[in-house]
């Protein structure tokens, strides 16, 4: 896996393209991607760098941003999504897979799609991007990791009401999870012992079963059990101290019991440098932590921070992965 990052379009009518050009004028050939995707959809202006094999893009950065191309049915409107475009924004995806794992890329970014045009134009009968990879890839579970410089932090549950969580957390979900993120930190993030901080589902990690007994009955004994077979986890851990400076020196991730237990922190640390990460695949995926931003599409104001973040950490992982696979 020494090829470059494939990099799919996403929705042609979101700031993806924008996002693309912007990552291109920033990382060059330094860090060369490929787009999958259809060049006229990019800002106008734009030096566009046509391939037809992923290896050339080392070359191609130096003149444009290198494409790899597939065209749509006809031009995108910013703002607004054409149904037509449904079915190939999700064979742009497709074709991203198809390249990460026969080896001509050495790891897919995704651009945001919009879930609902998918749905509307092409009957898309997935929640969003993470379950259709894992489809693609025969993957039955898969975990999402939000990172960045300042942290790494995992939910255990995730797109459910709060309401759900309490039924929907269990041993065999949370050991998943931590084994999943385990695995992914010695292989794809180059870390030889992981050290994994759990907190806790209540206020103050239930504060002895006066405020839920989840970390008593649940949480606690399969912490136990996973470090007698020689894993390295804190907790369960009261949530509201687990992210200061300090307490984040002392572990390589957190992994949360829902969705906004992990997400408020790393977006509060650091809002514009977060990256999406899909744990579990037989490939490694990232994006950035946003989404298609219609109501400033075609502006030139999206921030290309996450993205180009993205690319960079799909280069790394996709490094450490390979010296990492015999």
């Amino acid at each position: 896996m020494t090829g470059p990052v494939a990099l799919c379009c996403g929705e042609p009518a979101g700031i993806g393209p924008e996002l693309a050009a912007k990552a291109w004028r920033a990382l060059g050939s330094d860090l060369p991607f490929v787009l999958i995707g259809d060049p006229s959809h990019l800002p106008p202006g734009t030096p566009v760098a046509e391939i037809t094999d992923p290896a050339l893009a080392a070359d191609a950065a130096r003149r444009g941003v290198p494409v790899l191309r597939h065209d749509f049915p006809g031009p995108a409107t910013p703002g607004t999504p054409e149904p037509r475009h449904a079915q190939t924004v999700i064979d742009v995806i497709a074709r991203g897979v198809d390249l990460v794992r026969s080896g001509q890329a050495r790891a897919l970014c995704t651009a945001p799609i919009h879930k609902k045009a998918l749905q509307d134009g092409a009957g898309f009968r997935y929640p969003g991007h993470t379950e259709y990879l894992a489809a693609l890839a025969g993957t039955a579970r898969v975990v999402m990791m939000l990172a960045s410089p300042a942290l790494r932090v995992v939910p255990t549950t995730i797109h459910i009401p709060l309401a759900q969580v309490p039924r929907a957390l269990t041993a065999e979900l949370l050991q998943d999870t931590l084994r999943i993120t385990h695995q992914a930190l010695i292989r794809d993030f180059g870390i030889p012992r992981p050290r994994i901080a759990v907190a806790g589902l209540n206020p103050h990690a239930g504060e002895g079963g006066a405020m839920g007994r989840e970390e008593i009955d649940l949480i606690a004994p399969l912490l136990e059990r996973m470090r007698a077979e020689g894993f390295d986890l804190q907790g369960p851990i009261s949530a509201d101290t687990m992210f200061h400076e300090r307490a984040r020196a002392t572990y390589d991730a957190a992994v949360c019991m829902y969705h906004d237990q992990a997400l408020i922190p790393i977006k509060t640390l650091d809002f514009d440098r977060g990256v999406n990460i899909t744990l579990g695949l037989p490939f490694i995926r990232t994006s950035p932590d946003h989404g298609t931003a219609m109501d400033i599409a075609g502006r030139d104001l999206a921030n290309p921070s996450s993205m180009i973040e993205a690319l960079k950490m799909a280069h790394t992982m996709g490094a450490a992965r390979a010296a990492a696979t015999p």
